[in-house]
């Protein structure tokens, strides 16, 4: 199964359908799509349970060409029968008679296509919204590498776009293909049984507009593909130019002229597109004018030569019939022609996000994995044996990120792992909660292999501070709730104390209220930090791993969050992946990695006596101006 993404947003489907003028760029996409067996059967299979749904919206469809096949039939009869008898004179009960039965075709057509819309949207709207939760689910049970190797863009397309064009595309294919099929046979049937020698020059007429269709609409194609590439340079502009980061960067160097005028640009281009775009189609819609103008002049001007010879009875109600049914016929005959196009589309659309389904992750829970037990005396022991790691997209020739690794740490115990940037230190604490999976050896936790706990409860009992702190875009309750749902007031503001951050909240004018804004912008480093250590107290969680927790702080700040972790670690296992050696010297114990190896273990004073590379690393950072008053 392939598995290479296009993050590229799918063509523009207007109405259910795709247009014309980008069919070229669709059918590319198409093409992309990967191929998955079976895939039709997998669609039958989400609107199984529709099906009574599917089947009224057929029955709706062909009840709806029939009738709107009627209304001409009956113009023919109110012109021949009604207004023109034979007699000279109306016949105003029969007018009567068959205008009121013209328009309850009318009112019962526009019924009919009220109940097919809510139908067809009920059901193209609820497999959407199944499949969008189904595809969201499955990918929050992905393993971390898959998002590290997967931009966050295709993502989103897959969620939004491709599952959003489910509902447009299918919403409307079946109606579209079967009620165009029965429009089409009916109006042909109705033609003939009218006059055949009119619908002889009618049909004859028809293929120059569908060959000046197909040729305008390649031309649209052409020009679709360059303007949907624009408004993707646009987006990334966007994204790019507008994020908070990139706002503080294009403001640091005074950049802000530049992105204007590279967005300016690329907005000249996009309209000099669109313009070209809009008019490119104005030529077939002038064609399609007067065709549809000519077509009845024609026929006119070929019933008036019939009726001369006298050798055919034309009436004007057959005349009027005829063309109203053959101005009826035109689209829905261009539209038959776009049903493979619209089959193949919502074919790829569905290729695309069965091919996230499929992902299976690459790390679950065995069959026979249990929950750990809460009153086990090894709660918060973490033990390596011989642990081996390489990350699932490494090359061959690289070495190995750990390389049998052993140790154990024990409950309440504060270790602190440190070394040069690449050394593994973060890799440890990502195989603690198991979120990659050890490639050689076992991780152990509370004396069990991580692969036979649950990993719910395994996470459950594990609280995660990183140096890249995350806060959603809410108030600073909700952020705290993250990691107790249920939380009370009096918990929130127990567990700001500990982390410190209590005061500080209390001191904005919405206080826990306050929205934090995107990634916490609107907080200093060492706020966010402090509110994300806050969070952790609030799961209350055995063992605390803090990777690099104050590493992007000021002196001021980090003894603020260095306060905070203290409290923290009280009474729970507590390890420390640690760039400045300050905050790890009363660590109980030391391990230094090197190339994926622990190369030396001790205490602080242990490892100074010994002069190795800790005592090496130590010296360094004394020596550093920045380190003054740090160490």
């Amino acid at each position: 199964m392939s598995h290479n993404v296009s993050g590229r947003p799918p063509a523009v489907v207007r109405g259910g359908r795709i247009s014309s003028g980008d069919a070229a760029l669709q059918r590319k996409l198409n093409a992309e799509a990967p191929r998955i067996p079976h895939l039709f059967r997998r669609i039958s299979e989400l609107f199984a349970p529709h099906k009574y749904s599917l089947i009224l919206t057929v029955v709706l469809v062909l009840a709806g060409a029939a009738l709107s096949v009627v209304p001409p039939l009956l113009t023919q009869r109110t012109f021949d029968d009604g207004l023109f008898p034979p007699g000279g004179h109306p016949n105003l009960p029969r007018l009567a008679e068959l205008v009121g039965l013209m328009i309850a075709v009318y009112v019962v057509s526009a019924l009919l296509g009220v109940w097919q819309t809510y139908v067809t949207s009920t059901v193209g709207n609820a497999v959407m919204g199944s499949l969008r939760v189904r595809l969201f689910s499955h990918l929050q049970s992905m393993e971390l590498s898959f998002f590290t190797r997967t931009k966050t863009g295709v993502i989103q397309s897959r969620l939004q776009n491709d599952v959003g064009g489910v509902a447009n595309v299918l919403a409307n294919t079946v109606s579209g293909v079967v009620g165009n099929v029965v429009t089409v046979i009916a109006a042909f049937v109705a033609m003939l049984a009218l006059n055949p020698q009119l619908t002889l020059i009618a049909v004859l007429l028809m293929p120059l507009l569908v060959v000046a269709q197909r040729r305008v609409g390649q031309v649209r194609a052409r020009i679709a593909t360059r303007t949907q590439e624009s408004l993707s340079d646009m987006t990334a502009i966007t994204q790019e130019s507008l994020s908070v980061s990139g706002i503080l960067l294009s403001k640091s160097f005074n950049r802000q002229r530049d992105e204007i005028g590279k967005y300016s640009a690329e907005n000249r281009n996009l309209v000099g597109l669109q313009i070209k775009q809009a008019m490119s189609g104005q030529y077939f819609f002038a064609l399609v004018s007067i065709f549809l103008s000519s077509i009845p002049a024609i026929v006119y001007l070929v019933a008036g030569w019939l009726l001369s010879g006298g050798s055919v009875n034309i009436t004007a109600g057959t005349i009027v019939a005829f063309t109203t049914v053959q101005a009826r016929l035109l689209f829905p005959l261009i539209a038959i022609m776009r049903v493979a196009l619209d089959l193949q589309t919502s074919g790829a659309l569905f290729a695309r996000i069965f091919e996230y389904l499929d992902l299976r992750p690459a790390i679950v829970d065995a069959p026979d994995a249990a929950p750990l037990p809460v009153d086990t005396s090894r709660l918060g022991e973490v033990e390596f044996e011989r642990v081996s790691f390489r990350y699932p997209d490494a090359r061959g020739e690289e070495r190995a990120t750990l390389d049998d690794v052993s140790f154990t740490i024990e409950p309440g115990q504060f270790a602190a792992f440190v070394g040069p940037s690449g050394a593994g230190k973060t890799t440890v604490s990502y195989l603690i909660p198991r979120f990659y999976e050890a490639s050689a050896g076992s991780v152990r936790f509370a004396g069990r292999d991580v692969r036979e706990i649950d990993h719910e409860s395994l996470v459950s009992h594990i609280g995660i501070v990183s140096q890249e702190t995350y806060l959603f875009h809410a108030t600073i309750a909700e952020n705290l709730r993250y990691a107790k749902a249920d939380a009370t007031q009096e918990e929130l503001e127990a567990a700001a104390r500990a982390a410190n951050i209590h005061e500080t909240i209390v001191s904005f004018p919405d206080g826990y209220d306050t929205v934090v804004g995107e990634r916490g912008y609107r907080l200093s480093g060492g706020e966010k930090q402090r509110i994300a250590i806050a969070r952790v107290l609030l799961k209350d969680p055995e063992v605390l791993v803090l990777d690099e927790a104050t590493s992007a702080l000021d002196t001021i700040s980090e003894r603020a969050v260095q306060q905070a972790l203290d409290t923290a670690a009280h009474g729970r296992t507590t390890i420390a992946i640690a760039h400045r050696l300050s905050t790890i010297v009363g660590a109980d114990v030391i391990y230094v990695v090197d190339h994926g190896r622990i190369i030396e273990h001790g205490s602080h004073a242990e490892l100074l006596i010994a002069g190795g590379a800790y005592a090496r690393l130590y010296a360094e950072q004394a020596a550093e101006p920045s380190a003054t008053g740090q160490l």
